[in-house]
């Protein structure tokens, strides 16, 4: 790996920047990094100072990919205010940066990780808040053989823009070093599964009952099974899995606080913003590889599903000032050996915040239900877990206000030698149950093989 700015040039740079800051500011520093094979960051993230305290990888190839580690600057909480607070934090955190010229995917990204309720039902160990923002002390961003490595630190004391620089440059050149070959681990064998039919199918019963009487419209009601390995797994091998298998998703990995990683490949985004225009999906109706396409297309009971989805989202954004555009008809998308009908649906922003859209839009009834706050009061009362970052917001904002904020939807939570995979399905009047618990049923299926399976079990 050579770089293509000697370090004199990276001290003056910093030098400049940080004249320009106020005191105790962060100082923002990038360095472009050239070579014959481009640094993948799903493998080289461990390598990143700080992992321990912060850990993300973003993971859109053949777009973009980053990885992120440790923190310059963060924010939690829970609340119903959570998206207005975060945008405020974002504006300011992002504002008050100095930053160069550098491409569209070296930019600064604000990480943010919001929790499906706005708040933990019972605070204690474990709980999530329902919002975690993070400007993290390194990013590294790659975009086909492009790469930039970026730090972050606060100015003072010893940390002066020539130390900024000499971090920044060290770090450089050891992510340039040849890895010293090692034997690729194995895969550990599933020991149990914990069920879930039983208690899914009493939820169930009760929610089809509340759609056909009519209290609801529609209700998305999930599953968690839980996976005891017989020893702990390297998160990366959860993610070359999904990179295989999920090739048309986004896979993402967010660190939590008690050491654990959601790890999951979203199919959906919540919102993308891109030079002013916004960008959403609307995904609902699953047909598993049996089916024959065209069936999805024909079904009354999923083509009903998904255009409550299209109707609320354009609805949302509608609400804000914008005026969404959209195909006449639902395209079919495959995601793995899953089919599903996906609508996209596109506006131009007239200095609508993305953080302000997101809370307008999150939950969509994708993932929760109609009417929204109906639907969310059910699935406190009938899912048995904490959904947590489950079919929640995830995703960043940038300095120039570009954001991608994706569903956190076929996702699981790798704990150790634990992994807990989540997955639900769409009710709407005429669901029947034997169907929706097929489909939980494959979505579990799908998800597991595509993270770890051994051969010599068979999937339950």
């Amino acid at each position: 790996m050579s770089l293509s700015l000697t370090f004199t040039d990276l001290v003056a740079r910093a030098s400049r920047r940080a004249a320009a800051l106020d005191d105790e500011a962060l100082l923002s520093l990038a360095l472009p990094l050239e070579g014959p094979a481009a640094l993948d960051p799903l493998q080289v993230w461990p390598q990143l100072p700080g992992a321990a305290s912060f850990r993300m990888l973003w993971d859109g190839a053949p777009g973009l990919c980053f990885a992120a580690a440790g923190i310059a600057q963060h924010l939690e909480l829970s609340g119903p205010r959570r998206f207005e607070l975060a945008q405020r934090f974002a504006q300011l955190c992002l504002g008050r940066l100095e930053v160069d010229d550098t491409p569209a995917l070296a930019r600064p990204r604000l990480l943010l990780a919001f929790s499906f309720f706005d708040g933990p039902l019972q605070d204690g160990p474990g709980a999530l808040p329902g919002l975690r923002a993070v400007l993290p002390r390194w990013q590294l961003s790659r975009q086909g053989r492009t790469v930039w490595l970026r730090l972050q630190r606060r100015l003072g004391g010893d940390v002066t823009p020539r130390a900024v620089a000499e971090e920044l440059w060290e770090q450089a050149c050891r992510l340039g070093e040849p890895a010293t070959p090692q034997a690729r681990p194995v895969l550990p064998q599933v020991l149990s599964r914990s069920p879930w039919q039983d208690a899914y199918r009493g939820a169930l019963d009760r929610a089809l009952e509340l759609v056909e009487q009519g209290d609801l419209s529609k209700l998305v009601l999930a599953v968690r099974q839980r996976l005891q390995l017989e020893a702990p797994l390297d998160p990366r091998l959860l993610l070359e899995g999904l990179r295989r298998g999920q090739a048309g998703s986004c896979r993402f990995l967010w660190g939590l606080a008690d050491g654990g990683d959601l790890i999951g490949a979203s199919p959906e985004r919540l919102l993308a913003v891109r030079q002013g225009q916004v960008r959403c999906d609307a995904l609902a109706g699953t047909a598993s590889p049996g089916e024959p396409a065209e069936a999805l297309l024909q079904s009354t009971k999923d083509r009903h599903e998904h255009e409550l989805v299209v109707e609320a989202i354009a609805a949302a954004l509608g609400e804000q000032g914008l005026q969404p555009r959209r195909p006449r008809r639902p395209r079919l998308a495959r995601h793995g050996p899953l089919r599903h009908l996906h609508t996209p649906l596109t506006a131009t922003l007239s200095g609508q915040h993305p953080l302000r859209l997101a809370a307008a839009l999150h939950p969509t009834p994708a993932v929760a239900g109609l009417p929204r706050r109906q639907a969310m009061a059910w699935l406190r009362s009938l899912e048995p877990f904490e959904r947590g970052l489950y079919a929640a917001p995830i995703g960043w904002i940038d300095s120039a206000g570009d954001a991608e904020l994706r569903v956190a939807i076929r996702s699981g939570v790798l704990r150790g030698a634990s992994l807990e995979l989540t997955a639900g399905a769409g009710l709407v009047r005429g669901s029947r149950p034997e169907r929706e618990l097929q489909e939980v049923a494959l979505k579990l299926q799908v998800l597991q093989q595509q993270l770890i399976t051994p051969a010599e079990l068979p999937v339950a």
